[in-house]
């Protein structure tokens, strides 16, 4: 059987604290899906991501790539041009630059699709919807999550009122 998986591919280890941020919400909200974490440069080591790109192709899991590299992120456009699984770009920088830096994560050629989503947690949140359409068991966990986040809205909305009924 198939089973979902979330690869993050970073630029350098200085991406590691940000990028940890996408597993922990994973695991903090219970979805049930494997993150694994990896370090390949498509500046200085393009054939030893090209060679690892390879291997989670062959390996036949269904994947999703969330790739977090600053500068400019060549690493997004690279891994969208040779896998057939979707790509979402995070950059940790994007705070730093803002949305100029769409271009250098996003902004590609016709034929090479990459998602943004500038929030790890939303990058996550991104991945899991789209491990569910092969992964139908993912669907209860995102809706659980859904209703965990409609709750705490209706949570403040109580609060509030009662302060305001004071």
């Amino acid at each position: 059987m198939l089973k979902p998986r979330l690869v993050v591919l970073m630029g350098s280890k200085s991406d590691l604290s940000f990028a940890r941020r996408i597993g922990d919400f994973l695991e903090r909200e219970g979805f049930h899906i494997r993150c694994e974490y990896n370090i390949s440069s498509a500046h200085k080591t393009p054939d030893m991501l090209l060679s690892k790109l390879e291997d989670f192709d062959k390996s036949g899991d269904e994947t999703v790539y969330i790739t977090v590299a600053g500068l400019s992120d060549a690493l997004s456009g690279i891994v969208a041009g040779f896998t057939k699984y979707p790509v979402i770009a995070c950059p940790p920088d994007f705070e730093k630059f803002d949305w100029p830096k769409v271009f250098s994560s996003a902004v590609t050629p016709e034929g090479v699709a990459v998602l943004f989503v500038p929030r790890p947690e939303n990058a996550a949140l991104a991945a899991a919807k789209i491990l569910a359409l092969s992964d139908p068991s993912l669907y209860s966990e995102i809706e659980r999550y859904r209703q965990k986040k409609r709750d705490e809205i209706l949570e403040m909305n109580s609060e509030i009122r009662g302060e305001l009924v004071e």
